[in-house]
């Protein structure tokens, strides 16, 4: 998928800054509309909780950031966007005369994607001159880290608009939400205000405060839902006999009149006033933008948590770093005679890297190195195809040495020299130097046995990747042995 292009942001408030965060972050060059005198600082403190957050989701580089602007008018803002994502209050007039005056100076092919929670498509598409690339992408606070968007189209959006909003926010790491029929609030919105109306009804009555309330959530089935839902939850409660009996068993209790949804409570100023100054008492004692980093770094740890199992939104993290992977060039190809050490990688060290001491974890230095390794397999010919045929080299041994330390966002690039090969062993040495000023970091000293995976032994190589070892072993033989080679642990001279 073709990474970056130009978005056009109308609208700098919390909902649009999180939108231009995640294009800006993903290569997109992104241009924001905002009339409001305070737009651009709003928008530059959500860009910067963003750099902090997004790229600790993420196991390899992120695109080159993209270029940010702020224009003096609408039409700056959308000229030549093929994406444009309109996020202005909830007022369908204003929404109206917005849709106009973008499709006016916008190229006609661009896609209009509205931020509205509550407004469909149709409601939309009745004020705009080209109805047919307008349609709903209604994001989740923060923009930039929840992955979740419902795209509504509607039954007047063009096939090819759906199809390129599925992609572009797919190519920004979102999960896209197609609703097949228009409604009022969409889907996800639909639960909250349920939820929301209930929860007020209890801090009317003095049943809960808000900060009960909220401990119902955080500590109770709030944990469920960020890795099954609703109905997958509900399946598991039901046992071994599965969904069925769970509607069996439960089912009886929905006549009964627990909840007040269809009813709602007048916001008295009383109300009003409680609901605040409980809220004021259970987080008053941090500003909004320590709020804002708490919760970044709260999700942060839960997606990590699941994307470590390859679950829920865990699994469309990983998805997200094979497309992101895929856009990384690949090592050159073999043809190396050079006796020199072959470089290897160039990489920098994520946010996710960093240890309790501001310093990259130790086991991320294996991580690199085991990289190292990989792309040395690939430019001899242990590729997937290779590996898939049952046979690959194995690590069997590693020895790292620890020389300096090295800090978020620094530069690295690797180096391999080949020690020795035999037919079944392949002895290297790997060095990680600092990008900037080519310190030495850390070195590896690596044996690997080449392996037949379906007979669980060691066997000789194929003879193109061991003539492709043995050149480079001739190539390397007149390098100096690495000092640190071969020795034990603990040893210095």
């Amino acid at each position: 998928m073709k990474r970056g292009g130009r978005a056009g942001i109308i609208g700098g408030g919390v909902i649009g800054g999180g939108w231009a965060a995640r294009f800006l972050l993903h290569g997109w060059d992104v241009a924001v509309y905002d009339p409001a005198p305070e737009a651009a600082r709003m928008v530059g403190e959500v860009l910067e909780n963003a750099r902090r957050a997004l790229p600790s989701l993420a196991d390899c580089d992120m695109p080159v950031e993209g270029r940010l602007t702020f224009s003096a008018s609408l039409a700056e803002a959308v000229v030549g966007a093929a994406w444009i994502q309109e996020s202005v209050p909830e007022r369908l007039a204003l929404k109206h005369r917005v849709m106009a005056e973008i499709q006016t100076h916008a190229d006609p092919d661009a896609v209009i994607g509205s931020s509205t929670s509550g407004f469909k498509p149709s409601e939309l598409q009745a004020g705009a001159p080209n109805p047919g690339r307008v349609l709903v992408a209604h994001p989740f606070n923060p923009v930039y880290l929840i992955p979740l968007v419902e795209l509504v189209p509607g039954e007047r959006c063009d096939a090819d608009a759906i199809t390129v909003a599925t992609d572009v926010v797919t190519g920004v790491g979102m999960k896209p939400l197609l609703v097949r029929k228009e409604i009022d609030a969409h889907i996800a919105d639909r639960f909250l205000e349920a939820v929301w109306r209930e929860a007020l009804w209890l801090v009317r009555d003095g049943i809960a405060t808000t900060e009960e309330i909220d401990d119902a959530i955080r500590f109770g089935f709030g944990l469920r839902w960020a890795q099954m839902g609703l109905f997958e939850t509900y399946r598991v409660a039901g046992g071994e006999a599965g969904m069925a009996h769970f509607i069996a068993q439960f089912g009886p209790c929905l006549k009964w009149p627990w909840t007040r949804l269809t009813d709602v409570p007048e916001l008295t100023d009383e109300l009003v006033d409680t609901i605040s100054a409980q809220s004021d008492a259970q987080s008053g004692a941090y500003s909004i933008r320590e709020l804002e980093r708490i919760r970044d770094d709260n999700l942060v740890g839960i997606l990590r948590a699941l994307k470590a199992r390859d679950w829920g939104a865990g699994a469309l993290l990983r998805a997200h770093d094979r497309r992101l992977m895929a856009d990384i060039p690949a090592a050159e190809p073999f043809g190396e005679t050079s006796p020199q050490p072959l470089e290897m990688l160039t990489l920098t060290v994520l946010p996710a890297w960093i240890d309790y001491n501001g310093h990259m974890t130790e086991h991320r230095y294996l991580q690199v190195f085991g990289e190292t390794s990989d792309a040395l397999l690939r430019r001899i010919g242990v590729d997937a195809d290779y590996v898939a045929s049952g046979r690959s080299y194995y690590t069997v041994e590693t020895h790292i040495m620890h020389v300096d330390e090295v800090a978020e966002g620094q530069g690295l690039r690797t180096s391999t020299q080949v020690l020795a090969v035999d037919d079944k062993r392949l002895h290297v040495f790997h060095r990680m130097r600092a990008a900037k000023d080519d310190r030495l970091i850390a070195t590896a000293e690596q044996m690997l046995l080449h392996v037949d995976a379906t007979a669980g032994r060691a066997c000789t190589a194929q003879p193109a990747v061991l003539a492709r070892l043995r050149t480079l072993a001739e190539a390397h033989g007149s390098l100096a042995w690495p000092e640190s080679a071969g020795r034990r642990v603990g040893q210095r001279d």
